[in-house]
């Protein structure tokens, strides 16, 4: 059992970048379990509101982390610092998120991270 936890911009990756995320990331780890926290789920109800792109991704991306993960509660409310929460914690084993920042700050910490490669494969990155 490996745990994985979901960043807003993974979730939104199958609209914006056309990647079956949960199939890709099945295809890379033994058996996952996905998890999310509860702040990437408050990004995503923002984000959709709107039209265009980023709202259908993030409509598209809460309906997916309400089917497929189980939602985690964090003391942090930043989605950035939830999904780090869950590192330090080890609450999780892999991140997969798209953000730069975020993916340095889980490489320093000792967090593999898995992220897209080229248009539409993904790669794990080790600490």
């Amino acid at each position: 059992m490996v745990v994985v936890a979901l960043d807003t911009n993974a979730l939104m990756v199958p609209v914006e970048l056309n990647i079956r995320i949960f199939e890709e990331i099945e295809y890379l780890l033994p058996a996952p379990i996905f998890i999310v926290p509860d702040p990437v789920i408050n990004e995503l109800s923002s984000l959709k509101h709107g039209n265009g792109l980023a709202s259908r991704a993030a409509k598209v991306g809460l309906d997916l982390a309400n089917q497929r993960c189980k939602i985690i509660t964090t003391k942090n409310k930043s989605a950035d610092d939830a999904i780090m929460e869950l590192s330090y914690t080890r609450q999780t084993d892999y991140v997969v998120t798209n953000d730069l920042a975020l993916r340095n700050r889980l490489l320093g910490s000792g967090t593999p991270v898995v992220g897209v490669r080229g248009r539409n494969t993904l790669h794990i990155m080790e600490p």
